[in-house]
C-alpha cells in the first residue's frame, strides 16, 4: 500500500514538474526556449535569420 502512494506520488510530481517546465519554457518564448541561445546571434525573427542566411550563401559564393 505504501508502495502504491509512492509511486503514484512519484507520478503526479513529475508530471506536474513536467507541466511547470513547459509553461515556464513558453513564457520564456521562442528565442528562450531554444536549445541554441546561449550561442545563438541572431535575435530570432524569420527577417534577421533571412538576411542571415542571404549574407551567409553570398560569403559562400565569393
Amino acid at each position: 500500500m505504501i508502495a502504491n502512494i509512492i509511486i503514484g506520488i512519484l507520478i503526479f510530481g513529475y508530471a506536474g514538474w513536467t507541466i511547470y517546465r513547459h509553461v515556464q519554457k513558453s513564457k520564456e518564448g521562442k528565442c528562450g526556449s531554444c536549445e541554441l541561445k546561449s550561442n545563438c546571434k541572431c535575435s530570432c525573427d524569420t527577417v534577421s535569420m533571412h538576411s542571415n542566411t542571404k549574407k551567409h550563401i553570398q560569403s559562400l559564393n565569393k
